[in-house]
């Protein structure tokens, strides 16, 4: 057995690896290592899932946002992206017929839109959770007060995603304008976490300057604060950034690092993101096999998705819901796995509702 297989199934054990072991496979692996690795992680997550894949429905519904991060293709001074915000009329309209194609979970994302006042994503929030009692409301909306995190949560709001980027503060500095700072960051996860949230994090694989030991710090933070759920995708350049002609991060690592969450956290909720798409006509079935258990098809109407590109050429940006809904059902069929119609909360907190 290599050096790499003997980690792998140490982490397997003791899910946690120093940083220096994570390090070691992050820069050693070989195909045949990555392999084992997935079949171990594709293991794990039956072993708590089954094959159950649970679906989101992705509603974008602003692009407008106040911050400026270097990677991002609807940073603020990006005097090219064509903005938009939608009604709470039209998110209800996305949700009606999200869950009249069996979706349970919706997902609220946008860029950090003053616009969109706690007032505001209250009565949106209260009213989603009105008229679908029996869905889960997802938010990923960036950097807020405790407050604020607090008045979402008690109008009814599940879940919340807000993704680390990277774990290493030096590292973050050189992903962010000088109004944004790590620790910031990290005390949002926290206090998700404290109020109640079925909380996710998560990083950029691939990013400008970021090294093997940057992805252990990774893994090392995902650990301790133990979220619900981890969002995990390749750096994709965007137009318009001054990471525009930056390589884009590759899918072995990406799906790699994929595979070391899902034995790090065996039971955490785990997307295979449509930047994974992006990257690999199979880059979604292959996250699966490597250990996610998670998709999330796009309810936005079609007429705005084209203007929400945080990365270049996204893919879906031309499908309906529907379509998006049924190619992804055969897609996971093809891989022995099946659409869940459910909330797909994490199973801990199955049949509790939060």
């Amino acid at each position: 057995m290599t050096a790499m297989k003997s980690l792998i199934d140490k982490l397997e054990k003791n899910s946690v690896l120093s940083a220096e072991e994570y390090t070691q496979l992050i820069k050693s692996f070989t195909e045949d290592d990555a392999q084992y690795l997935f079949d171990k992680a594709k293991k794990i997550r039956e072993k708590y899932y089954g094959h159950d894949i649970y679906i989101r429905g992705l509603i974008e519904f602003t692009n407008y946002c106040k911050n400026d991060c270097l990677y991002c293709g609807i940073r603020c001074s990006n005097k090219n992206t064509e903005r938009y915000r939608l009604s709470k009329e039209e998110i209800l309209d996305c949700c009606k017929k999200g869950y009249a194609l069996s979706f349970r979970t919706f997902v609220l994302q946008g860029g950090e839109d003053p616009y969109y006042t706690t007032d505001r994503m209250t009565d949106i929030i209260s009213s989603i959770k009105k008229l679908f009692p029996d869905c889960a409301v997802t938010l990923s909306l960036g950097e807020k007060s405790y407050e604020e995190y607090k008045a979402y949560f008690d109008a009814g709001a599940d879940r919340y995603l807000l993704r680390h980027e990277t774990a290493d503060n030096e590292h973050y500095r050189m992903l962010h304008p000088e109004t944004m700072s790590p620790e910031n960051r990290k005390r949002c996860l926290k206090d998700l976490k404290s109020i109640g949230f079925q909380t996710g994090c998560g990083f950029m694989v691939g990013s400008p300057y970021q090294t093997a030991e940057n992805l252990a710090e990774d893994m090392l933070f995902i650990k301790e604060l133990r979220p619900d759920m981890v969002g995990i995708g390749p750096f994709i350049p965007a137009k318009n950034t001054p990471f525009e002609v930056r390589k884009s991060g590759t899918l072995g690592l990406t799906l790699f690092m994929l595979g070391l969450t899902r034995l790090t956290l065996p039971d955490v909720l785990l997307p295979a993101t449509t930047a994974l798409g992006t990257i690999h006509p199979l880059g979604r079935e292959k996250g699966i096999l490597a250990g996610a258990n998670v998709v999330m098809p796009n309810l936005s109407p079609v007429s705005v998705r084209k203007k929400y590109l945080l990365y270049d050429n996204k893919i879906c940006t031309g499908d309906e819901a529907a379509e998006c809904r049924n190619c992804l059902q055969m897609r996971m069929k093809s891989i022995g796995c099946s659409i869940a119609v459910s909330r797909g909360d994490h199973i801990v907190k199955q049949g509790a509702k939060l």
